[in-house]
């Protein structure tokens, strides 16, 4: 069974959708205000969307494993962003200063003021939510992991037939 470039564009984009469509509901909707570790981690589902749209609409023009690899660049980078800040939850991995809490120390009514206004209303290191223990940036973790696995797994299969078909002279389908 041959892969196309164009259906497996329409999955990207369809899953990332749902990823990214997902935060933005839980914010807008569900009132949980992202801190600067979950924008950061939007940014690769987005060009995922921007990517898999252009590639739904321009077909088979391009070749299947190449559109794997960049896609699989692109969430091996969400891949980075969400462990980073699941490290920061799990405090193996210092966070950005100004949304990680301070561990305190100030002894002046200056200092604590200072403290307090250096510090992000939404902080990293604290999940604002979890399901079965699980923050959101492990579920981003976790959907990021997978849609690398499915690149892997599509250029893999490209690969595979784009030897296939060297092999029989002819270029398969979505491969050229």
């Amino acid at each position: 069974m041959s892969l196309s470039t164009r259906a497996f564009a329409g999955f990207v984009l369809i899953a990332s959708a749902l990823v990214l469509g997902t935060a933005l509901l839980s914010q807008y909707w569900g009132g949980l205000a992202p801190c600067e570790l979950c924008l950061l981690q939007r940014w690769p589902w987005a060009a995922a969307i921007v990517v898999s749209l252009v590639l739904v609409l321009v077909g088979e023009r391009a070749r299947l494993d190449w559109v794997a690899l960049v896609l699989g660049l692109v969430f091996a980078t969400s891949v980075v962003f969400a462990f980073y800040h699941v490290g920061v939850e799990q405090h193996w991995f210092a966070g950005p200063i100004a949304c990680t809490a301070a561990p305190g120390g100030a002894t002046t009514l200056e200092q604590m003021k200072q403290q307090i206004l250096g510090t992000a209303p939404v902080l990293c290191d604290r999940p604002a939510w979890t399901l079965f223990g699980v923050s959101l940036a492990g579920w981003n973790l976790l959907a990021s992991l997978i849609m690398t696995g499915c690149c892997v797994g599509a250029l893999l299969h490209a690969r595979g037939a784009w030897r296939h078909a060297r092999a029989g002279n002819r270029v398969p389908r979505g491969a050229a």
